[in-house]
C-alpha cells in the first residue's frame, strides 16, 4: 500500500512511538510504501531512496486515488529554508502552509507578474507561493556534464550552512551528516544511501583518498562529509563550537583543520 507524506517534516522514527529515536524524516509530497501498522497509531514506511522507519498517522496521507491524483502531476522543489504557502497571491494571505527545502508542491498554471506561483498539496489544499522559492524537482541527474553535477551538488550542500546539527534531520531546520550529504544528491536528481557508509547497492563506491574531487564523500567512523575541493569540506557536525553545517579542510596550514577528522578518514566516495 501506498500513502502520501502531508507533513512539511515527518518525522520517521526507529520505533513506533514519540521518544524514539529520530531514525530520519519524511518530506512533504513524497509517495512512500506503508510496510506495517503498529496499532498505535503508527506505520513503518519505506521512502523513495529505500530508508526505512515508523511515521505518525496524521503524517500521512492514504487512499489510492489521492496518491494517484497527485503522482500524476508535475512537480517543483522547495528551495527556500523556509517559507509560506498563503491564501493568496499577496503577503497579507493567511498562511495555508508552511515548507521548508526538498519538499514536493505541484505547481497549478504560471506565474504571475508578481512571481506568484499557484500551487497545490498533497492533501487538496491549494495557495500561493513566489516562484523564487521553487525549482526544478530533478528525478535524473541535474546535468549529464560531470564537472558541472559535481559543482551542483558541492552548491546545494552549502545552501544548509548555518543549520543546526540535529540526529536524523534532514532540513534546514536541523540536519546530520548522512543528511546533508543525501540532499545535496537527491535534490540534484541522484539517490545515494541515507547513513554514514557506503553499500554496494547504491551509486556510491569506494575511491582512492588521492583520486577525491569537487561533490565526492568521505568517510569517518558514525560520519560523513562532502569534498569541496582545494582540501576543503562540507559536513554537519555536534563539535562543540561547530554544532551544525560548517566547512573545514584537510589542509594542516589551514585554521579550519580538524585533525581528528584528517587522521580519522576510513574511506572516500563517488558516483563516478
Amino acid at each position: 500500500m501506498k500513502a502520501l507524506i502531508q507533513s512539511p517534516i515527518c518525522p520517521l522514527k526507529s520505533r513506533p512511538h514519540d521518544q524514539s529515536e529520530l531514525a530520519d524524516e519524511a518530506l512533504l509530497g513524497m509517495t512512500v510504501e506503508v510496510l506495517e501498522e503498529s496499532g498505535t497509531g503508527w506505520y513503518r514506511i519505506r521512502t523513495p531512496y529505500r530508508y526505512e522507519g515508523w511515521a505518525p498517522v496524521e503524517g500521512l496521507l492514504f487512499g489510492e486515488g489521492q496518491v494517484k491524483w497527485w503522482e500524476s502531476l508535475p512537480k517543483q522543489v522547495v528551495l527556500r529554508g523556509v517559507c509560506d504557502v498563503l491564501s493568496a497571491p499577496s503577503v497579507q494571505g493567511w498562511c495555508v502552509e508552511t515548507v521548508t527545502r526538498g519538499d514536493l508542491l505541484a505547481p497549478i498554471g504560471k506565474p504571475d507578474e508578481n512571481g506568484w506561483q499557484r500551487v497545490a498539496l498533497p492533501d487538496g489544499r491549494e495557495g500561493y507561493t513566489k516562484t523564487g522559492f521553487l525549482g526544478t524537482w530533478h528525478t535524473a541527474p541535474s546535468s549529464e556534464d560531470e564537472a558541472a553535477f559535481r559543482a551542483a551538488v558541492a552548491e546545494t550542500a552549502k545552501t544548509y550552512l548555518g543549520a543546526h546539527y540535529r540526529w536524523g534531520g534532514k532540513t534546514p531546520l536541523g540536519i546530520d551528516c548522512s543528511g546533508l550529504v543525501s540532499m545535496a544528491y537527491l535534490l540534484n536528481g541522484v539517490t545515494i544511501y541515507r547513513d554514514a557508509h557506503i553499500r554496494e547497492d547504491f551509486p556510491v563506491h569506494e575511491i582512492p583518498r588521492s583520486a577525491i574531487k569537487t561533490g565526492d564523500l568521505l568517510f569517518f567512523p558514525g560520519h560523513v562529509a562532502l569534498y569541496l575541493g582545494d582540501g576543503r569540506y562540507i559536513h554537519s557536525t555536534a563539535k562543540n563550537g561547530s554544532d551544525g553545517v560548517v566547512i573545514n579542510s584537510l589542509d594542516p596550514a589551514h585554521p579550519d583543520y580538524r585533525e581528528d577528522l584528517d587522521k580519522g578518514m576510513t574511506a572516500a566516495g563517488s558516483i563516478f
